[in-house]
């Protein structure tokens, strides 16, 4: 992977009249609700009640007295906690959560332990360059090549890949671990794009780090052993429930950028300005799906509704089913294709995405 990329722009396309009837519209929405973008009190309230249950799943795991109860104990945890990276943390990240940054950054740094992430790395890798450069070949750090699974048509192909729809549970399963263990070091020893971005320096950052590494393996691993659970037990626990929460999560994201969507080359020359706009990027590169019952959004943190949240990262989650509406009816009038599809339409269209970039000839 390069060290450094040259940031790229959109090229001024006739999208203003899109725009500024999108921006009026959605502030209007907040205006006439007496609302703001952040978190409100049932949001709020509700990370809390999250928050709560894992705390006393996960106390109810140190003391339990029987393996099956430990275990599943702990599971609870890490299912809840997950729920809070998914409801909570994003948001945090697009400091949309709370009004006060820092409060955003203590939250995601809290939320993340017992995942393994580091909080920082992550942020910038979602916010700077997968909203930034969504499926543009090198730039979106969510499809790196990787060698293993192909994700978009400019990748080389190898022969096992032509498998590679029945073996993407496990790709899935073992993607947060990557991150934790691969993408954070590789990130911290100065080996990517993000370098540039000079992030947690000095001594500080390098305490912030090793925190979020040995403050998860102590949390997930040496605190449940040292309460006389079994080393065996906590660790294959530990392993199941990270691939779970791991599938949770890209279930959630299952094919947001795949389902019938464009990929880019970046573009080459000194100028490095893409042929299209911004919105028309967003439009053709992500879609938002729908949730089989409308109580179902409670629990997928806005992450259905991934083209809006794309649209409109600097709001919290609770507002995207406005956000959308108002979406699909001016993306009609200004000849956008927006779409919002079904979860069954979502899974088939990835089916058929991972088999033809499985497929040799594709390229």
């Amino acid at each position: 992977m390069a060290k450094t990329l040259p940031p790229l722009r959109f090229s001024e396309a006739q999208e203003s009249a899109f725009h500024q009837a999108l921006q009026r519209q959605a502030y209007r929405y907040l205006k006439d609700r007496g609302d703001h973008r952040f978190a409100n009190r049932r949001a709020i309230v509700k990370a809390a009640l999250i928050l709560l249950a894992a705390i006393v799943s996960y106390s109810l795991a140190l003391r339990a007295s029987q393996p099956l109860a430990f275990m599943a104990g702990y599971a609870a945890f890490a299912v809840l906690m997950m729920w809070l990276n998914i409801d909570v943390n994003h948001d945090a990240s697009h400091h949309t959560f709370a009004r006060r940054r820092v409060l955003n950054a203590v939250i995601s740094r809290a939320v993340t332990l017992s995942t393994g992430i580091e909080p920082v790395y992550w942020r910038v890798r979602h916010v700077s360059f997968h909203h930034r450069y969504a499926n543009i070949e090198r730039y979106d750090l969510d499809t790196e090549e990787n060698g293993i699974f192909r994700q978009t048509p400019f990748q080389r192909w190898r022969g096992w890949m032509r498998w590679q729809h029945l073996y993407w549970p496990l790709v899935a399963a073992l993607s947060l671990s990557w991150v934790g263990v691969v993408f954070d070091w590789a990130d911290r020893l100065g080996r990517t794009p993000l370098c540039a971005e000079r992030l947690l320096p000095g001594a500080a950052g390098w305490g912030a780090f090793i925190f979020s590494k040995l403050g998860h393996l102590a949390l997930m691993l040496g605190l449940p052993v040292l309460m006389g659970h079994h080393v065996w037990l906590v660790l294959g626990i530990y392993l199941l429930v990270q691939m779970c929460t791991s599938l949770m999560v890209v279930f959630l994201l299952l094919g947001t950028h795949w389902a019938d969507a464009a990929f880019y080359e970046a573009p080459e020359g000194e100028q490095q300005v893409v042929a299209h706009g911004w919105y028309h990027h967003n439009f053709t590169t992500a879609c938002d799906w729908r949730t089989p019952r409308r109580w179902q959004e409670m629990f997928t943190g806005g992450l259905n509704y991934h083209l809006t949240h794309h649209l409109f990262p600097g709001w919290h989650h609770r507002h995207y089913p406005a956000l959308a509406r108002i979406i699909g009816e001016l993306a009609a009038e200004h000849g956008l294709p927006y779409r919002c599809i079904s979860y069954g339409e979502l899974r088939a269209a990835q089916r058929a995405f991972l088999r033809q970039m499985g497929r040799a000839h594709v390229a």
